[in-house]
């Protein structure tokens, strides 16, 4: 998988989502990648519940939300804390 800021979801499964989030923070952080995009999809927001979940307890998260544009419900953004050097 291609670490660039952006995670499709749509090819896992919403067991597989609660491992793959954290190790994708984690190799964005390893690139310095400090703003990311998760598309979840928009269907009855079962990912979507999931992937706040993770989010809220993962302490490289700074914070997260729904872009303005036209997927926002589609896709959370998220901005990471920079590691300490």
């Amino acid at each position: 998988m291609e670490i660039d800021g952006v995670l499709d979801l749509h090819m896992f499964r919403p067991d597989e989502v609660k491992d793959l989030v954290p190790d994708y923070i984690e190799a964005c952080l390893e690139k310095e990648i400090l703003d990311i995009r998760i598309i979840h999809g928009k269907g009855i927001g079962v990912l979507r519940t999931i992937v706040c979940s993770i989010l809220e307890k993962h302490p490289a998260v700074e914070s997260f939300g729904h872009p303005s544009d036209s997927g926002s419900w589609g896709a959370t953004v998220v901005r990471l804390k920079p590691r300490p050097e």
